[in-house]
């Protein structure tokens, strides 16, 4: 059904939520993921048009997602790791759309009223320009 599966990452509780779902649906269709960190901070936001180098941020984040590539790749899951940096929803649809995904696993963080406004634009802007399934599992609130 599924052959390759984007699992969008964000550094934070969430991750240990949304992948144990993400791994078994790879498991049940056997299909491939993809790891894909976006890094959001000013030299994130900046680095391309700046020629800006790593930030400590950027640093980090790289080293959190090449650490859980080897955690699911020594579970004997197929995966490909990818960092993006600037606009999240937008990393995540162009990623999706180059990697040639049928499908994008991510979690919510139960946000109510002002702050989902705030925090929930990431998974409406994807929501809403995807082409592809969206597989949302709900992490608690940070």
């Amino acid at each position: 059904m599924f052959k390759k599966i984007l699992v969008a990452l964000d550094h934070s509780k969430a991750d240990k939520v949304l992948l144990p779902h993400a791994l078994e649906l790879a498991r049940l269709t056997g299909a491939e993921l993809l790891l894909l960190h976006v890094s959001t901070g000013w030299a994130a936001q900046w680095q391309k048009d700046l020629n800006l180098s790593d930030s400590p941020e950027i640093m980090e984040d790289r080293e959190y997602l090449q650490k859980v590539e080897r955690e699911v790749r020594s579970l004997g899951f197929t995966v490909a790791a990818r960092h993006g940096a600037g606009k999240p929803a937008e990393e995540i649809l162009k990623a999706a759309r180059a990697e040639h995904c049928d499908l994008i696993a991510m979690a919510t963080h139960g946000h109510r009223l002002l702050s989902d406004l705030i925090y929930g634009t990431t998974i409406t802007e994807v929501r809403h320009e995807a082409d592809i399934p969206i597989f949302l599992v709900k992490a608690s609130p940070d």
